[in-house]
């Protein structure tokens, strides 16, 4: 009986799953299809113990939903596809294909020693593959609005149908899952695609029709917290796309598929220019002046404990470490913080993030750190600065997103919750001064921003 190999990374589901249609047609009516997920150190390494942690539970409710045929190896995938593929004289091996910068070398090197067994790229982690949408000429997009607009006009496919019924190859050697992390309390979303299902569901049917007006309040539940599902492909964007094309007029959902449409926009970013994940996509940038030294190293620590004596990002900073999670409008307030009244490196704070965040992905969370710190894809960004007190009052008026967060300013009149210092008895006991002037490092920043586009 023909074997097809199945290789999950990025697609931890079986609804919505072209590779998977493939795989199956590849085995045929009388074929097997043997799921296996590679522990790819290279990527389990680094990743913190929020997205480790979320990773082994969605492996779990996968291996369920296969009825325990999923097998684990813990290897260099170019080692480990070819060997399982010679051992179960395998017809083809199927993936999702892989967008990002290591993905795309690491398939290569599968690839080549797979020999005569083709790999098959079925599909994107994307409703619109990176690379796919160009401008007239060919070139990248390099500002979102044009992007977007460019994104809907050339649509996506419908869903993928779910199969009835796949003959799972069972009975191959798995290797034990790496040990769970401890999380010493950190509250994770529930893992799988289940949950995934539940959790677009609820904001559909219950969140949605708000979401113009909550999203940027992070104070209420407005968002559909969905990026780690969609990180690690729980749930695919084209099944929410399509769920929603009947609505597709409304304000909410124009709102929220801009939401989706970024983040296909960064994939997009990241494909055309792989070093952006690490580099200046902006290089005009990098003589930028950064503080450096122990002083700074201590305020960077108050930023990374949420000790600064700002409370929108203090609140921020303490989701991060509560939740694995910071609502998007706050983090583009804590990054800016860090790196323009901080004076700190981009890629300092992106890095932080990705070792606390469950949703950490590289080319969203890279790239909207260039675009706050004025690196990235914007076309004027250096003037903007984010006054963390306006901010507050603005996006948290009553100061419920603070006091859940700050609980040393939870009696505060909501007055004084964003500057507390105002209050009568002045900063609560146990809740620092600020840190830092604000107004002062404004200054400071764009007079360096100033100098170095000067150059």
């Amino acid at each position: 009986m023909p074997t097809a190999l199945l290789w999950f990374r990025r697609d931890l589901r079986l609804a919505d799953h072209p590779a998977l249609l493939a795989a199956c047609d590849a085995a045929g009516p009388d074929g097997t299809v043997l799921p296996v997920f590679v522990v790819d150190d290279r990527l389990y390494g680094p990743s913190g113990d929020p997205r480790r942690r979320f990773l082994l539970d969605c492996l779990a409710e996968l291996d369920a939903s296969t009825g325990g045929a999923l097998v684990l190896r813990r290897a260099d995938p170019a080692q480990e596809i070819p060997a399982l593929a010679s051992e179960l004289d395998a017809g083809s091996v199927h993936v999702t294909a892989d967008a990002g910068p290591y993905g795309r070398r690491r398939d290569q090197a599968v690839e080549r020693a797979l020999g005569d067994v083709p790999l098959v790229r079925t599909g994107s982690p994307y409703a619109v593959a990176p690379g796919r949408v160009t401008k007239r000429d060919g070139t990248p997009f390099r500002v979102f609005t044009p992007f977007a607009r460019a994104w809907r006009e050339h649509g996506w496919h419908s869903p993928a149908v779910r199969p009835e019924a796949v003959r799972w190859q069972t009975g191959v050697r798995s290797d034990p899952a790496p040990k769970s992390p401890d999380l010493d309390g950190v509250q994770l979303p529930a893992a799988g695609e289940a949950a995934a299902r539940e959790a677009w569901q609820h904001f559909r049917d219950e969140r949605l029709p708000g979401y113009a007006a909550g999203r940027d309040a992070p104070g209420t539940d407005g968002t559909s917290r969905l990026s780690a599902y969609l990180k690690y492909g729980c749930i695919h964007p084209r099944t929410l796309l399509a769920d929603l094309a009947a609505e597709e007029s409304s304000e909410a959902v124009r709102r929220y598929t801009d939401e989706l449409a970024w983040r296909e926009f960064y994939a997009d970013v990241l494909w055309h220019r792989p070093d952006s994940a690490r580099e200046y996509l902006n290089p005009q940038l990098q003589g930028m002046g950064y503080d450096s030294g122990p002083d700074a190293e201590e305020l960077i620590r108050a930023w990374e404990t949420g000790r600064t004596g700002f409370p929108i990002v203090d609140a921020g900073m303490r989701q991060l470490l509560g939740e694995a999670y910071v609502h998007n409008r706050v983090r583009m307030i804590v990054a800016s913080f860090l790196v323009k009244d901080l004076h700190q490196e981009w890629t300092r704070g992106a890095r932080y993030f990705l070792q606390h965040l469950v949703d950490g992905d590289l080319a969203s969370n890279n790239h909207g750190w260039q675009w706050v710190a004025g690196t990235g894809t914007d076309a004027s960004p250096y003037y903007r600065v984010f006054n963390p007190i306006t901010q507050g009052k603005k996006f948290d008026p009553d100061g419920a997103y603070v006091k859940h967060w700050v609980p040393e300013l939870r009696d505060l009149d909501p007055k004084h919750v964003h500057e507390p210092w105002t209050a009568p008895g002045g900063v609560p006991a146990g809740y620092p001064e600020p840190i830092v002037d604000h107004a002062h490092e404004r200054q400071v920043s764009l007079d360096r921003y100033a100098a170095v586009r000067a150059r």
